[in-house]
């Protein structure tokens, strides 16, 4: 150990074997190769999305451990998560990496007046997330196997291919190919300002796949309470798995009056940006599935602060978008549960994730089992340094 490393253990007691050396912020811009369009989209409330924003962060020790962590934003606020990231960073320097709980807390309290939730925590979110991945990685283990397995392969479907700018005909060709591939469901956008539009192009998607392969809709808000009552009592006999955010994501009591009136279970939360806007949907028997987005709560730390009360509370679970981290947090959760396949972000990693069977499979690598590819330095847009290497 280096007499920095030994000086800093000192401070921190003989517990403490190693502490943190340098941080490295990256914002990566990824373009998308067709705009994307949701229900959001059709009734004017926000344009085509054209590219997500990604912090990235890479952390080393003083004995040379790495780790490596990302939160992303879609449409906005990646430079806001990039700037709160560069103001906190330097809190971490000469800290104990293993004390992932405590550095959260620094990183709210270092930047308190912006509250724990939105931009503040998505920041903290990448930094956490690269934590546990050094974590992992310095035990030798795949993450999901750090925070104790429960299986080792998740459920996954697919939603890249059923947006509502994609006609009608790609989205079956779309759901042929993803079956193929070894996805085990199909998830495809509703919320068209004709409602019925919706239903012929879920009859069609239906009779294509079959009634055996598991199917879900996903309304991105965009229902009043009436319209998602209506709509989800026409969609009951599709024998869907899930409708996904029939209502605005903060209308709780909407949720768990849905909820209460259909057969067909209800998912939400991957717009809340913290536990406590998920605590209100639980408190309420709101979502028969949770979906929480660990980059959008503030990281693993805040996920499985999430996972023990879901679990508590019996709730399936179906993490939202970001498969390379959400693999590892299902995999752990002890209901089986879903993980979303999107294949947007493959170009940022040199690794890719092995389906088959309608499952994914937790990788043998280390940590989250991710590299960061050359195409993703040439993305970069912006990088901050915080200390130095050893």
């Amino acid at each position: 150990m280096t007499h920095t490393a030994t000086s800093a253990a000192g401070r921190h007691g003989e517990a403490t074997l190693d502490t943190i050396a340098w941080i490295k912020l990256s914002s990566v811009t990824l373009p998308l190769a067709t705009p994307i369009s949701d229900a959001k989209v059709l009734t004017g409330r926000q344009k085509p999305m054209t590219e997500v924003a990604f912090l990235f962060v890479e952390i080393e020790t003083e004995q040379g451990h790495h780790g490596i962590g990302f939160s992303y934003s879609k449409r906005a606020g990646g430079p806001a998560q990039y700037a709160h990231a560069k103001e906190i960073a330097d809190e971490l320097i000469g800290e104990d990496p293993s004390d992932i709980g405590k550095l959260w807390t620094k990183l709210v309290w270092a930047g308190a007046s912006v509250g724990r939730s939105g931009v503040a925590t998505q920041a903290i979110a990448a930094i956490d997330v690269a934590l546990w991945d050094l974590k992992a990685k310095r035990a030798g283990l795949p993450l999901a196997k750090l925070l104790g397995a429960h299986r080792d392969s998740v459920r996954c479907y697919n939603t890249s291919g059923g947006f509502l700018h994609t006609p009608t005909e790609q989205v079956l060709d779309n759901a042929t190919a993803s079956l193929a591939s070894g996805i085990g469901g199909i998830k495809i956008k509703v919320g068209h300002p004709d409602g019925k539009q919706d239903l012929r192009r879920l009859t069609v998607v239906r009779e294509h796949i079959g009634d055996d392969v598991s199917l879900m809709v996903d309304a991105n808000q965009q229902w009043d309470r009436p319209t998602a009552q209506r709509m989800g009592r026409a969609m009951e006999e599709f024998g869907l798995v899930w409708i996904e955010e029939p209502l605005d994501a903060y209308d709780a009591q909407g949720h768990a009056a849905l909820a209460a009136s259909l057969d067909t279970p209800v998912a939400t939360g991957e717009m809340l940006a913290s536990v406590a806007e998920h605590y209100e949907l639980i408190r309420l028997n709101a979502a028969d599935i949770i979906q929480p987005d660990a980059p959008r709560i503030g990281g693993i730390t805040q996920f499985l602060k999430l996972a023990a009360l879901a679990e508590h509370h019996h709730l399936q679970l179906a993490p939202h978008f970001a498969m390379e981290i959400h693999l590892h947090l299902a995999a752990a959760y002890p209901i089986e549960p879903w993980v979303e396949h999107f294949d947007w972000l493959e170009p940022l990693f040199n690794e890719r994730l092995t389906i088959s069977d309608g499952r994914m499979h937790v990788p043998a690598r280390p940590g989250l089992g991710i590299t960061l590819s050359d195409q993703a330095r040439a993305w970069t847009q912006a990088t901050h340094e915080a200390g130095k290497r050893p």
